[in-house]
């Protein structure tokens, strides 16, 4: 049995009773659900690590982390947690960057770590089905161990899970082709925050039965209960992959290099980044600079081609932005080696910029509205904070901007994001104008919770309210995410 002597001593403002209904809650699962010691942690340093994600902007303060096996031992605490009040916090591989996964009242984390087995395979229907708890890169390497591919990727792949991935609705560098994580479920098992287990789906393609409740828990953060199974669809593997990354000094010509490549070829990726971007790669010589000359704006743009004419195709379409004047220069990858290094060119910029406590917004807008949105920004940005600098990058073949405002270093932290915060509003009002999202990709959780309304109307979120009270009626499920009950 675990010894609960040492479970935390709350801030001012938590009940003291939380902390023995806690204890009350941890002994019921494992005299009678059959949690076992390494199932439960209370210990300081385990509640720090599973208490968070990404973000920087809440402390963790959890009571205690629960770490099931099963289906059954996830149902059995919810249960107990409706029957005694608790809340719950579902945490994945914690790589959120809205505090989604954050636990900061006293609540049970639920891992799913120990919830990370290949169930079944179905390879006619090019089916896989997993625990939630499965990395998204053990996901890909089994797909390619059976000549098939799971594209949603990015870069924490290697440590995030795919529960994580549902919940949010992952979407990463390969949207423009593939789409979102939603794209990919064809079935899930979940608990609801009522403690009902539901098979939802049960990965056909086509089932006309009513309501797809299946798609409710993509994206729901696990604020309407918890994902434990799911039904993954999986894709033949990408051919002879090629990067071509593009220079230009006006943002106009980025947008008209787009659409020129897509009204010919099927991307599988556009990616953009800015000269700022460029900067800070360069300055940590982990990545080789890719023209002589800088320009204002970077895109990396990959395609298939398995064949002569396609590979024809994308020179004769290079060839005309350059005599358009839209290209400055221009670099081809001519193997996979030569592909993968011009990838670090995008794929290393979060880490690069990471030391500098950016302060991101992930938003989206019609790919029409990219360069009059992008203009709106920046003369905010630039009119209240000129001392501020900005690194721009994301997913523009998709419409998803990635908006990072870099911390100086006469700037505490606190300082930092407090003076961010206060030009919140104006950029979401513009992300408003434009009938875009404040959250393309990264969820919502608490950070993003006081804007939802620039994205959804009043009786939208009204009807979110509703359809958490059925499937949540006690708000236990991750409580605080999204919108306030």
């Amino acid at each position: 049995m675990t010894d609960f002597s040492a479970l935390p001593t709350l801030e001012a403002g938590h009940a003291l009773t939380t902390l023995a209904l806690t204890e009350q809650v941890l002994s019921i699962l494992q005299e009678q659900h059959g949690y076992d010691a390494s199932q439960i942690k209370t210990d300081t340093v385990s509640l720090e690590h599973w208490g968070k994600d990404w973000t920087k902007h809440f402390a963790p303060a959890p009571s205690a982390i629960v770490f099931p096996k099963s289906t059954k031992q996830v149902q059995a605490l919810v249960k107990l947690a409706n029957e005694y009040n608790i809340v719950i916090t579902p945490s994945g591989g914690r790589t959120g960057l809205s505090a989604g996964a954050v636990a900061s009242n006293g609540e049970i984390v639920v891992s799913l770590d120990k919830m990370n087995k290949i169930v079944q395979f179905y390879p006619a229907d090019r089916l896989v089905e997993v625990e939630a708890g499965v990395i998204t890169a053990q996901l890909q390497q089994f797909a390619e161990a059976q000549d098939l591919y799971y594209p949603v990727d990015f870069a924490s792949a290697g440590s995030s899970q795919i529960g994580g991935n549902i919940g949010t609705n992952a979407g990463g560098i390969k949207v423009i082709r593939y789409g979102m994580t939603r794209q990919w479920v064809m079935g899930l098992t979940v608990v609801t925050g009522k403690g009902d287990i539901l098979k939802l789906n049960r990965g056909m393609i086509k089932n006309a039965t009513g309501y797809d409740l299946r798609q409710l828990f993509i994206g729901a953060e696990g604020t309407l209960g918890i994902v434990t199974e799911a039904q993954m669809k999986l894709n033949r593997p990408p051919q002879d992959l090629t990067v071509m990354v593009l220079g230009m000094d006006e943002f106009d010509h980025v947008m008209q290099v787009l659409a020129a490549f897509q009204a010919q070829i099927d991307l599988t990726a556009f990616e953009f980044f800015d000269e700022v971007a460029v900067d800070k790669l360069m300055a940590t010589g982990h990545v080789q600079e890719p023209f002589e000359a800088r320009t204002k704006y970077y895109v990396l743009l990959e395609f298939e081609a398995p064949y002569e004419p396609i590979m024809d195709k994308a020179m004769a379409i290079f060839e005309d932005c350059m005599d358009n004047g839209w290209i400055v220069d221009g670099v081809m990858s001519q193997s996979m080696a030569q592909a993968m290094d011009l990838w670090k060119l995008r794929e290393y910029i979060s880490e690069t910029i990471s030391v500098f406590t950016p302060y991101k917004n992930d938003i989206s807008v019609l790919i029409s509205h990219v360069p009059n949105f992008i203009h709106d920004i920046e003369t905010i940005v630039n009119a209240k904070y000129p001392d501020f600098e900005i690194c721009w990058f994301g997913h523009i073949g998709d419409g998803n901007l990635h908006l990072n405002i870099l911390k100086p270093e006469n700037l505490s932290k606190d300082e930092f994001f407090g003076q961010c915060q206060t030009v919140n509003n104006s950029i979401f009002e513009v992300v408003q104008k434009y009938g875009g999202s404040i959250s393309a990709e990264h969820g919502v959780g608490m950070t993003k919770k006081p804007y939802l309304h620039y994205s959804r109307s009043e009786t939208e979120i009204d009807y979110l309210r509703e359809i958490k009270k059925v499937l949540d009626p006690n708000g236990i499920m991750n409580r605080g995410k999204i919108f306030d009950l």
